[in-house]
């Protein structure tokens, strides 16, 4: 192999962006995910709220 050719494989190599576009793909997937748990964390504690709230409703009115 000469200089040219090597140098031509690593221009290639770095101006190829598909790589990139997985690791982009990864980033998104993962913050989407962690949305995805905290809305549901903040979501079970607003229902365990309102049930406690019903809860302590009946045993008071009863």
């Amino acid at each position: 192999m000469n200089m040219q050719t090597i140098t031509a494989q690593v221009t290639a190599f770095l101006k190829d962006e598909e790589g990139l576009t997985t690791v982009e793909y990864a980033i998104a997937g993962s913050l989407v995910g962690l949305a995805v748990v905290t809305a549901f964390g903040d979501l079970g504690t607003a229902v365990g709220n309102t049930i406690e709230g019903l809860e302590d409703a009946i045993t008071a009115g009863s």
